[in-house]
């Protein structure tokens, strides 16, 4: 039997690859989960009774772009957000943003740019999705190096203007997984300006955009909007999985120019599966209150404090501005994995499996990715067995 190429070259997915390090071995310790970015934290309590209210709703196909309450909903909450007036018409409503993500190089990436092959980037490390969706449109993914030379976030105007001139498509993660680093105005107006240069469209991934430490997080459709960008210059990504803590609700949303929303319509239409309308009523809900997101960052602030407190004086220690992980410093991300694994039971992730070898040089390699997802003193726990293990 034959089967196609594109992936062959995909290494296997992070966790897969974890499992392998390190279930064949015991645990030093009670095991304590600091791996896979799944929030811990209480969800809504309105989420129950919306559901109950709308369980006949299962009955029924849902829109495919979205229920009119719910595009209104997203659409007022970036206004509130953001400050930028969207119509209805560009906004699509998705089962969370990892589809959307995926969907993004299928809908937007054409056969050929400049007559020859396109060019998706990307930084490095990245969000796994990112580089599948390339290889599916037959695109090459260029991955930029996000260290801590250029701030843990790509350098892309430092990209040769001919690799320039064939992208099609540029990721940005901010605030960044894993890194924590959030994009200036600055960074997004001038992204924004080389996008217009070069011909490519900005997807940029905000996930993470209301989990922050001291201020929130500018987006790149408010600066398209401050600087008057041609609005199909940039789609924006959000989801309730870490904004509400909701990441099993699988729902998310893309904002962009309407001649792009459209073409993601026209692809949803075909081969997308509708977000419930049940989901839908929660999702409106959620998107419309911000009390329980106050109170969801209030608890993240305080993660971050104690994560200042126990890795006071580390040196390479960068304190996130954003998100909920921690990368940190060490000789090889595996082998301080594999350790920590077996002397203290915490789990964490080696970098390496969030990153590429470019020029035989891995970003991700020596740092552990660290997810500060759950309650507040058992991540503590987790994070000084973590200090004394590997920096002691």
């Amino acid at each position: 039997m034959t089967f196609p190429e594109r992936f062959s070259d995909l290494p296997e997915y992070a966790f897969p690859r974890l499992r392998t390090l390190l279930d064949s071995h015991e645990p030093g310790n009670e095991p304590i989960a600091m791996s896979i970015g799944d929030p811990r934290h209480p969800i809504p309590d309105f989420v129950g009774p919306i559901l109950q209210q709308h369980l006949e709703e299962f009955g029924r196909y849902p829109p495919n772009e979205g229920a009119p309450g719910l595009l209104a909903a997203i659409a007022g909450w970036i206004r509130l957000r953001y400050g930028a007036d969207l119509t209805s018409d560009r906004i699509m409503v998705l089962n969370g943003t990892r589809e959307g993500l995926f969907d993004a190089c299928l809908a937007l990436c054409p056969e050929v740019k400049r007559g020859r092959q396109p060019v998706v980037a990307m930084p490095n490390p990245f969000y796994q999705v990112y580089t599948a969706a390339a290889l599916s449109v037959g695109a090459e993914p260029v991955y930029v190096p996000a260290t801590a030379a250029t701030g843990f976030l790509p350098d892309y105007r430092g990209l040769p203007g001919d690799l320039l001139d064939r992208t099609a498509l540029v990721y940005l993660c901010s605030p960044a997984n894993p890194q924590g680093a959030v994009a200036s105005r600055d960074y997004l107006a001038d992204l924004l300006h080389l996008a217009e240069k070069h011909d490519f469209t900005l997807l940029a991934d905000e996930c993470y955009s209301e989990i922050w430490r001291d201020y929130p997080p500018v987006g790149a459709l408010q600066v398209a909007d401050e600087i008057g960008a041609d609005p199909e210059r940039v789609a924006v990504f959000h989801s309730l999985s870490k904004r509400s803590s909701l990441a099993g609700l699988r729902s998310g949303f893309v904002a962009g120019g309407p001649a792009t929303i459209a073409r993601f319509r026209q692809l949803r239409s075909y081969g997308g599966a509708p977000v419930p309308m049940p989901i839908q009523r929660v999702s409106e809900r959620a998107w419309s209150d911000e009390a329980h997101v106050e109170m969801n960052r209030a608890l993240y602030q305080e993660k971050f404090a104690i994560a200042d407190s126990v890795f006071a004086g580390l040196q390479g220690y960068q304190p996130p501005e954003g998100g909920f992980f921690l990368w940190l410093p060490v000789e090889d991300g595996e082998a301080a994995a594999l350790k920590l694994w077996r002397e203290t039971g915490v789990r964490v992730l080696p970098g390496a499996y969030l990153a590429r070898d470019v020029g035989g040089d891995n970003p991700g390699k020596g740092y552990i990715r660290v997810a500060m997802v759950a309650p507040k003193e058992e991540m503590q726990r987790g994070l000084v067995r973590l200090r004394d293990c590997l920096y002691g």
